[in-house]
């Protein structure tokens, strides 16, 4: 009973710091999509060139093989306790442009109020308990279009953001991201501006007076109606492609996250920029199979016996290409030094289609 009602508490805490500070706001639209990019330690910056592009770089969307294609994913974490869910569609407009549309679900169902329990005169009615969802949602809207400069493909993405708290806090918010793609020969180049223009999460507050009690007898803050702000954040990719004869291909990828919100425990670390670093390796056979691996998440801790030393998050990951339409891609994933479920087993489906001819525009 005890930790379901800290456990409550908790959840709307973490809200209400997240109205105040613009560090790591917005998180769960920096955990990725895409079992592939997952296994690759998200180092996909300057090759996607699929649906999940609507994610990492919106101009890779004029790759699309197909002019539709449809993507799923889910993935459990912390034990299953939190769920996170990505589906889209991505569509050709013309020879030379593309668009998607995308929606992502982050949230910890059936969380137990339990600040009802206890009445006023000390009685318990469990009678009383009932449970709530906090739940983060964004929709998605890409474009992507093809330059007159050879090799280069540009993009932009609309974001509305919606996360909740139950019946008990609510935000909304916009942001938009722009990207551009950039093909020499077999090398990739990708950039990745999210949230250039700032975004902002409206926050209001519906706490009744029990609520509020409740709050003030644990000693915890009352939420009050805020805004919260996430900073731009820039991602730099830079790829090659190497053939080993008619079958065999690999593809290499570095990127580095640049984010703008102050220090943070990365491997090159400033206020208030910092720069993380994250490398990706695929080896294909036949553009059917395919073998990925991944590294980044680089930090530095305080061992047990006080000496600092530096980790790192390693990723590995299987995809299969049937028929050429249907993609199958699974990862094996760390999800970083947690007590429990250190790693988490993604699986994404991809399906690539034709419904009619495009003209060129």
């Amino acid at each position: 009973m005890r930790n379901s009602l800290l456990l409550f508490f908790f959840t709307l805490l973490v809200y209400q710091l997240n109205a105040q500070a613009p560090k790591y706001s917005n998180e769960f639209l920096a955990i990725g999509v895409g079992a592939r990019a997952l296994a690759m330690s998200n180092s996909v910056v300057a090759s996607n060139n699929d649906v999940y592009s609507s994610y990492w770089n919106p101009a890779g969307l004029i790759g699309l093989k197909t002019n539709r294609e449809i993507s799923l994913m889910h993935s459990e974490y912390f034990a299953g306790i939190a769920k996170y869910d990505f589906g889209a569609i991505a569509f050709k407009l013309s020879d030379k442009s593309a668009a998607s549309v995308s929606l992502i679900r982050f949230g910890v169902d059936d969380i137990p109020n339990t600040s009802e329990l206890i009445d006023g005169q000390g009685n318990i009615n469990y009678d009383k308990v009932s449970t709530f969802s906090a739940a983060d949602y964004a929709l998605i809207l890409s474009y992507a279009r093809l330059t007159n400069i050879e090799g280069l493909t540009v993009g932009g993405n609309a974001k509305i953001i919606h996360r909740i708290v139950g019946d008990f806090g609510s935000s909304w918010g916009f942001g938009i991201d722009l990207s551009a793609q950039y093909v020499k020969d077999k090398w990739l180049m990708g950039v990745m501006l999210r949230d250039i223009t700032t975004t902002f999460n409206a926050w209001s507050y519906n706490l009744d007076d029990k609520m509020k009690e409740a709050f003030s007898r644990t000693g915890n803050t009352i939420p009050k109606n805020s805004t919260e702000i996430t900073l731009p954040k820039v991602i730099l990719g830079i790829g090659r492609t190497f053939s080993f004869g008619n079958n065999f291909d690999l593809l290499t990828e570095v990127n580095f996250d640049i984010t703008t919100d102050g220090k943070r425990n990365v491997l090159i670390k400033a206020n208030p920029i910092s720069v993380d670093p994250h490398l990706g390796l695929e080896f294909g056979y036949k553009r059917m199979i395919f073998l990925r691996a991944g590294v980044g998440n680089v930090q530095q801790e305080t061992m047990p016996d006080n000496i600092k030393e530096y980790t790192f998050q390693p990723n590995i990951g299987l995809g299969v290409v049937i028929k050429k339409v249907l993609s199958i891609d699974y990862a094996f994933t760390d999800i970083g030094n947690q007590s429990i479920a250190l790693y988490s087993n993604v699986f994404s489906l991809k399906y690539s289609f034709n419904s009619k001819k495009i003209k060129d525009k």
